[in-house]
């Protein structure tokens, strides 16, 4: 047996690659960007596993090898591969059926669905990341707001200074993930300056904690037609049981989506799994500029075009600031 590297493998090795992991039921992850392979002496695949950022993926072990401990030499890799990169927190989405192989392998679980699992390498890592949020208001009605706001409009304004009225203390989670047309500092920049008036709120990043479309995986899902569903099941598990125990928010404020069906389709699942678990969801109305629904799409249009004209119209003065000096 020996370890060959793929960074990532291409033409012949990745077809192989595929072929393995479709056997075992597997995807091929087109966004990885390193993979370990265990080899036996006819130079066949016995063993795989690769790495998405700090996302380890498609790790599979071959039924006639199951029980030598090769997953644990392929974690081990991976980890020396993320090491170098400086990559200290380390996840994984799997099976839950695999949730025993993994723990013993130094990995935690975060939430887990009937279809979807996700384990962190650090224990209670997430709840670590919500305790660094501080000492922050519990009593009274708390709520929550998680939006991307690519970039922060008076939509998204709207939004949170209406459930802000509504709730004695409201938390506004911005995602994390950088898979957007502007970073995720800069998004979290623009909403902490688009509220700074308000001073029932606090502003979070998601951290790797709130799972987007854009960054959760399919290689495991058989069944590609209820990808969404699953991951929308696990992001909501993962919300309710850490989220909202921990800074006891029991409403959830989403606005209405006449546009994104993978939102719309979220927020119908926020309206079915929410409720049973003592969270009220609330959908307000979204704000209008004329007759038409503002939207952050809508104002990378505009932004695209240079029309600064309409995107006064769109977005805060903050925004529209930022927007200018980043088009130059």
């Amino acid at each position: 047996m020996y370890i060959d590297y793929g960074t990532p493998y291409i033409g012949h090795k990745l077809d192989k690659l595929k072929i393995f992991l479709k056997k075992l039921e597997l995807d091929y992850d087109n966004s990885i960007e390193f993979t370990v392979n265990l080899m036996d002496d006819e130079d066949e695949i016995i063993a795989t596993g690769s790495i998405d950022g700090n996302v380890l993926k498609c790790i599979a072990i071959s039924d006639l090898h199951q029980g030598e401990n090769l997953s644990s030499t392929i974690i081990t890799e991976l980890r020396k591969y993320a090491f170098l990169k400086g990559r200290k927190h380390l996840m994984l989405f799997t099976k839950p059926k695999n949730k025993i192989m993994f723990s013993n392998l130094g990995f935690y679980p975060i939430g887990e669905t009937k279809h979807s699992l996700l384990m962190e390498n650090i224990k209670d890592g997430i709840d670590k990341f919500i305790d660094s949020f501080g000492s922050l208001q519990t009593d009274g009605t708390i709520g929550a707001i998680v939006a991307n706001c690519n970039p922060f409009t008076l939509g998204h304004r709207y939004l949170i200074e209406s459930a802000s009225r509504i709730c004695d203390f409201l938390h506004v989670f911005v995602l994390s993930e950088d898979k957007s047309m502007f970073s995720s500092d800069d998004r979290f920049m623009l909403v902490k300056q688009g509220t700074s008036d308000l001073n029932n709120i606090a502003i979070h990043k998601t951290g790797p904690y709130m799972i987007s479309s854009a960054t959760f995986p399919t290689y495991f899902i058989k069944d590609k037609t209820k990808t969404e569903d699953i991951r929308c099941e696990l992001d909501i598990e993962i919300f309710a049981e850490h989220f909202a125990k921990k800074l006891n928010i029991t409403k959830r404020f989403i606005g209405t989506e006449p546009f994104c069906m993978t939102t719309n389709k979220y927020n119908q699942e926020l309206k079915l799994l929410l409720p049973p678990k003592g969270i009220e969801v609330i959908e307000i109305e979204r704000k209008v500029s004329g007759e038409i629904p503002i939207s952050a799409s809508k104002v990378r249009e505009e932004y695209i075009n240079g029309n600064f004209e309409m995107l006064a119209t769109l977005v805060p003065e903050t925004t529209l600031n930022f927007l200018k000096t980043t088009r130059r």
